[in-house]
C-alpha cells in the first residue's frame, strides 16, 4: 500500500493521527519497554461503571495468571436482568486484549468492556495473558484457551450459560481470538457459540495493505517488530503453524458465526478481508463491515467520530444478534 496521506484519513480521526505520528510514528523495543512499565502501574483499576474484580488463576504448571472479571452492575428497577444474571442465563465472554502480542492488559480496553456488556448483560473475563517480551508463541495462546476452559468449568459459579460462551478481542487480541476458535475446534473440549475478531491481525507474511503502510497507531514496521518478538526463531525457520498466524490455516470448516470489522487504511485491511470471505467460504455465518479512512482502533481512539459511533453500533448490535441466534451446547 502506498503513503497514507492526511486525506485519506476520515476528518474527524485526521487530527488524532496526525499527534499519534508526531509522538509515536511506529513500535521499538524500548517504546514497549517503557510502555510495559507504564501498563503495570494501571494494573487492578476500574476504569469502568461495570462491577470488576481480579482474580489470580493457577495455570497447569503452577504459575499464577491474572484474569480481569466484569460485571454489569444490577439494577434494583430491573427484575427480569437481576433474576437472569442470578440464574445464570447470561453469556460469557472471552475478552483478548491487543497490543501486538508485547503491550498492554486488559483493563486498557475498557471502552470495548462497557459497550458490550452494557448490551448484553454478560459476564466478560479477560486474562492478562503472557507477553512475547516474556515468552513467545505459544505461551499467549495456551494462556488465553486456559482460561476459556476455566470460564466453562466455572460456568455456574459465575453465572454464566455454558452453551453461550463466545470469543472476542481486537488486534493480536483478534489474532487469539481465532486462533481459541481454531484449537477449539480441534480439541473438542470446549465449543464457542461465535467468535468476534475485531480488526486482527492474523497474518504474518506480507499482504497489500500491511506492506509499506504508514498509516497512525499501527504501520508496516509495528508489525514487522511484534511478529518477530512473538514468533522469535519460527520467523526464520518458516515453521509457523496457523494457531500461531490463522491466515495461514487451510481449512475454516466447522468454526463458528463469526462478527468483525476494519478499517480500509489499516495494515490489517487485506488479511481480514480474506479470512472473512474464507470463512463464508467454508460455510460460517460472517457480519462484517470496513469503515472508511480508518485506521487501527480508531473506535476506541476517537469515539465520538461518526465513523466510529457506527462502528461500535455494529459491534453492540452483531453482539446482541448473536446471542438471539447462537448456542453450543457442551459436551
Amino acid at each position: 500500500m502506498a503513503h497514507i496521506s492526511d486525506e485519506m484519513i476520515d476528518p474527524e480521526l485526521r487530527s488524532t493521527g496526525r499527534i499519534i505520528r508526531r509522538v509515536l510514528p511506529y513500535f521499538t523495543p524500548s517504546s514497549i519497554r517503557w510502555a510495559n512499565r507504564a501498563t503495570r502501574l494501571l494494573n487492578g483499576v476500574n476504569y469502568t461503571h461495570l462491577r470488576y474484580e481480579q482474580r489470580h488463576l493457577r495455570r497447569p504448571d503452577g504459575t499464577s495468571l491474572r484474569i480481569c472479571i466484569y460485571r454489569p452492575k444490577p439494577n434494583p428497577s430491573d427484575k427480569t436482568t437481576n433474576a437472569n444474571l442470578f440464574f445464570g442465563s447470561v453469556p460469557g465472554i472471552l475478552w483478548i486484549h491487543g497490543g501486538g502480542f508485547a503491550l498492554e492488559s486488559p483493563e486498557l480496553e475498557a471502552f470495548y468492556f462497557e459497550k458490550i456488556v452494557d448490551a448484553t448483560n454478560a459476564v466478560l473475563v479477560a486474562p492478562d495473558y503472557r507477553k512475547s517480551t516474556e515468552a513467545p508463541y505459544p505461551a499467549a495462546l495456551e494462556d488465553c484457551y486456559w482460561t476459556l476452559l476455566w470460564l466453562k468449568d466455572h460456568a455456574k459459579q459465575l453465572g454464566v450459560c455454558s452453551d453461550q460462551l463466545i470469543v472476542a478481542g481486537a488486534s493480536a487480541g483478534g489474532n487469539l481470538t481465532a486462533a481459541v476458535s481454531l484449537l477449539a475446534r480441534d480439541r473438542k473440549d470446549v465449543n464457542i457459540a461465535f467468535q468476534v475478531p475485531i480488526c486482527p491481525m492474523l497474518d504474518d507474511r506480507d499482504t497489500v495493505s500491511s506492506c509499506d503502510n504508514d498509516a497512525p497507531v499501527w504501520n508496516t514496521a509495528s508489525n514487522r517488530l511484534c511478529w518477530n518478538m512473538y514468533l522469535r526463531k519460527r520467523r526464520t525457520t518458516g515453521n509457523i503453524p496457523a494457531y500461531a498466524a490463522p491466515a495461514r490455516a487451510q481449512d475454516l470448516s466447522g468454526l463458528p458465526p463469526t462478527l468483525s470489522y476494519v478499517g480500509d487504511i489499516e495494515p490489517f485491511h487485506d488479511e481480514t478481508v480474506t479470512y472473512m470471505d474464507r470463512l463464508a467460504a467454508a460455510g460460517a455465518e460472517t457480519r462484517f463491515r470496513v469503515f472508511p479512512g480508518a485506521f487501527h482502533v480508531f473506535d476506541a481512539l476517537v469515539p465520538h467520530a461518526k465513523v466510529s459511533e457506527d462502528a461500535t453500533q455494529f459491534l453492540q448490535d452483531g453482539f446482541e444478534y448473536g446471542i438471539k441466534n447462537f448456542l453450543a451446547s457442551q459436551s
